[in-house]
């Protein structure tokens, strides 16, 4: 068996489990931080350290009873779930040694252990921060890439842009030869800051005025790609600015999720997707491993040819910390990816 002898493992460790099912708003009664014995790994396993733990609002749905999502729910009882970054700290695996960097879906905890290849070993000088493998680009680009299948010439609204997707998609669609990429977020601060520092050819807070109206004015020859993270009024407006044969890629709902829950059910104009020949596909996965391959592949030459930034927040404090940033995330008061700094 391999160990980091760099540091003392404790013998106890903390993990984070969901109290009751999510109805309503999400609280931090719903959340109870418990200590757990730390195990030592068995034949084949390892035992990991989490350095970094992921946030997203679709945590919240997977909260929820009978949530539809295509991943395993987060139980009452059990340590929460999603993507955590660690380091191995003791190894009974060839697969595995100790001092590894390793990316799971190991969730809420300050140790995990398990198989080895239940861990994706990382390359810990691919990007200038390990946490920029904390991101939801694989689900912006398989949406962006293969969904919408965006390309040279196209005008593009992404709903949401300013979240741990929308801020990533914007920017797969400039990369990938878009003409015209435009962006809606909840503040005219988010909006700005989608121009600025994201490179969105054209922004507006939603809360001004009518959507439509909005996507006329910045979009008078209509949209041909939507990738929407919102749902509402915002899918509603898309609808009747589309260009003919337009892709429609629906990521989220989020105006249903964390507003009026009739939000998540927007009426369709029928007839106007009839006769333009819209093309609206819904889609939501558990990443293969070749959509996470194409990720990376894509963001880390992007990213060292200058096209392309990261845009993340990171919570400082620890695993406690996580349900009140949970809670701030949800509420909107972060950009970008979001993560949690779980070890030193």
């Amino acid at each position: 068996m391999s160990t980091d002898n760099s540091r003392r493992t404790p013998t106890r460790a903390r993990e984070v489990r969901l109290t009751k099912p999510l109805e309503g708003a999400l609280t931090l009664d719903h959340f109870e931080v418990v200590e757990t014995p730390v195990p030592d790994p068995a034949d084949g396993e390892v035992l990991v350290r989490t350095d970094h733990l992921s946030l997203a609002a679709a945590y919240a749905d997977l909260m929820r009873p009978g949530c539809p999502l295509p991943v395993p729910p987060f139980l009452p009882g059990e340590r929460l779930g999603g993507a955590a970054l660690g380091t191995v700290v003791r190894s009974a695996s060839a697969e595995l040694a100790a001092g590894d960097l390793v990316q799971s879906m190991s969730g809420w905890s300050e140790y995990s252990s398990g198989p080895a290849d239940r861990y994706v070993k990382l390359a810990p000088d691919l990007f200038p921060s390990p946490v920029y493998f904390l991101s939801q680009g694989p689900t912006a680009y398989y949406g962006m890439a293969d969904i919408a299948r965006v390309g040279a010439g196209d005008v593009v609204y992404v709903s949401g842009a300013a979240g741990g997707v929308g801020s990533l998609a914007g920017q797969i669609a400039r990369c990938r030869g878009a003409a015209r990429v435009i962006g809606s977020a909840g503040s005219k601060e988010k909006a700005a800051y989608l121009v600025d520092e994201l490179g969105y050819d054209a922004a507006f807070d939603y809360h001004d005025g009518p959507v439509v109206d909005r996507l006329r004015d910045l979009a008078p020859d209509g949209i041909d790609v939507f990738f929407d993270n919102v749902g509402g009024e915002q899918f509603e407006a898309a609808v009747q600015v589309a260009s003919p044969h337009a892709r429609f890629a629906l990521c989220g709902a989020l105006a249903g999720q964390i507003g009026d829950a009739s939000a998540g059910h927007p009426r369709l104009d029928l007839m106007r997707a009839i006769t333009r020949h819209l093309e609206i596909r819904p889609f939501a996965c558990y990443h293969l491993p070749e959509q996470i391959s194409a990720w990376y592949e894509h963001f880390a030459r992007w990213y060292h040819e200058g096209r392309f930034v990261f845009p993340h927040t990171v919570v400082e404090g620890g695993l406690p910390r996580a349900p009140e940033a949970m809670l701030a995330l949800l509420d909107g008061r972060y950009r970008g990816n979001v993560s949690v700094r779980v070890g030193d």
